[in-house]
């Protein structure tokens, strides 16, 4: 499968067409949709479909606070990943949104949300890149630093500074890996630009500093995208492996 290079809006394009299909697929059952990473933004265009969303996230002031705020979601939790309520084959779409790259244990709390996708259920995944320049930056920058750069550097009103973990599941290698050891499959590969940073008021900067961070990294990261995006589907197959 063919990497592709997408605006952010073409892939939410993407992910509203293959929900639409899901839909359809379901013969218009009303569809459960599970949001890992609710509290950062997370938000799905479903349409006239009225699924029913459930949000999950870490327990964070900024988190909690945006959460709160959300209109689309009919429940949702914060705490500890590894322990918040995800039934199994629950959900016929989960959407981690941001998320892999700011938490600990990311391999453990996918295998949660993963566990919660019905069979023939989809995985919508939207996260930082740990081998892009940018991904690199943000996870060794000193979190005083971090703290100190985003008030200039990033977009009004976002949510954050949120922590930089980048464990290796957050990167296109960790995510096929895993997808292999798992039985999953990625329909949909998509590379993007848009770390805050990068979409901010000194964005030229930021792009002048990750090109010269690839340079110094001769080809060991990525100096132009950031962002990793891919439609997993998990298969309806009896005999595939099962979490």
């Amino acid at each position: 499968m063919t990497e592709v290079r997408l605006s952010s809006a073409d892939q939410d394009d993407v992910f509203s067409q293959r929900i639409r299909e899901q839909w359809t697929d379901q013969l218009g059952r009303r569809l459960d949709i599970l949001i890992a990473g609710c509290g950062r933004g997370g938000a799905l265009d479903v349409g006239r479909y009225e699924p029913r969303m459930t949000g999950v996230d870490e327990d964070l002031p900024p988190l909690r606070a945006h959460t709160a705020n959300r209109g689309d979601l009919e429940a949702s939790y914060l705490g500890d990943l590894r322990l918040v309520p995800i039934p199994p084959r629950s959900f016929d779409v989960v959407y981690v949104s941001f998320l892999l790259e700011r938490i600990r244990h990311a391999e453990l709390v996918l295998d949660r949300l993963v566990a919660g996708l019905r069979p023939g259920g989809l995985l919508l995944l939207k996260m930082r890149d740990r081998k892009s320049a940018y991904g690199f930056c943000d996870r060794v920058t000193p979190r005083w630093l971090r703290r100190a750069l985003w008030r200039t550097l990033a977009p009004a009103g976002s949510v954050g500074p949120l922590p930089a973990m980048y464990e290796p599941l957050a990167s296109r290698e960790g995510i096929q890996a895993y997808c292999l050891m798992r039985g999953l499959m990625i329909a949909e590969d998509y590379s993007a630009v848009s770390g805050p940073a990068r979409r901010g008021p000194h964005g030229g900067l930021v792009a002048v500093v990750c090109r010269a961070v690839a340079a110094l990294s001769r080809g060991g990261l990525n100096g132009t995208e950031d962002e990793i995006t891919m439609v997993i589907r998990r298969p309806q197959n009896h005999f595939a492996r099962l979490i």
